[in-house]
């Protein structure tokens, strides 16, 4: 009897060894998969998801910058006076009126648009005269020449000062006759 004690303890021993080998190899595979996610999550310092795309840009300060600038308030800008422009005799349609905002966080944005506001202004004249009123009856046409807007500002900005950034233009009144 004493014998077969001797051989069940030996036998449990083994598979006790063998458990806590499998679950010290679980162990070390499931950390090895956290630090591969912190890493790439940018947490343990790699260059991973926006971690990365941000080092790409400036780094540490700019991602400071982009974090503090994401909480700031949207400051708006009224671009003064109202767009008017004519169009063709071919048209029902005849004048055009616009009133827009630009908008963004940065008040030194804000600075460089009223700072080129003649060039931003005739940029945008040129683009509203070369509209064609059918396009601009429906809401994805007003949407495209918004954007088409922010865009032509943006330009603006980088031929003028070198710096084409600027969040948002939205029209705040938007007339046909």
């Amino acid at each position: 009897m004493a014998e077969k004690e001797v051989e069940l303890a030996e036998g449990q021993g083994g598979s006790n060894k063998k458990l806590l080998l499998i679950a010290l190899g679980g162990a070390v595979v499931l950390s090895a998969v956290i630090v591969a996610v912190l890493v790439m999550t940018g947490v343990l310092g790699g260059k991973g998801g926006d971690a990365a795309a941000e080092e790409g840009k400036g780094g540490a300060q700019q991602v400071a910058e982009a974090k503090k600038k994401s909480r700031a308030p949207l400051l708006y800008q009224p671009v003064e006076p109202p767009f008017v422009v004519s169009f063709s005799t071919d048209s029902d349609v005849r004048f055009m009126q616009i009133k827009l905002q630009v908008a963004d966080r940065d008040p030194a944005v804000i600075e460089r648009v009223k700072n080129n506001l003649p060039a931003i202004r005739n940029s945008l004249i040129l683009l509203f005269s070369s509209q064609k009123p059918e396009a601009l009856m429906t809401r994805e046409g007003k949407e495209k020449l918004r954007k088409a807007a922010l865009e032509e500002v943006r330009k603006v900005l980088r031929e003028q000062t070198g710096e084409g950034t600027l969040e948002n233009l939205f029209f705040t009144s938007f007339v046909m006759q």
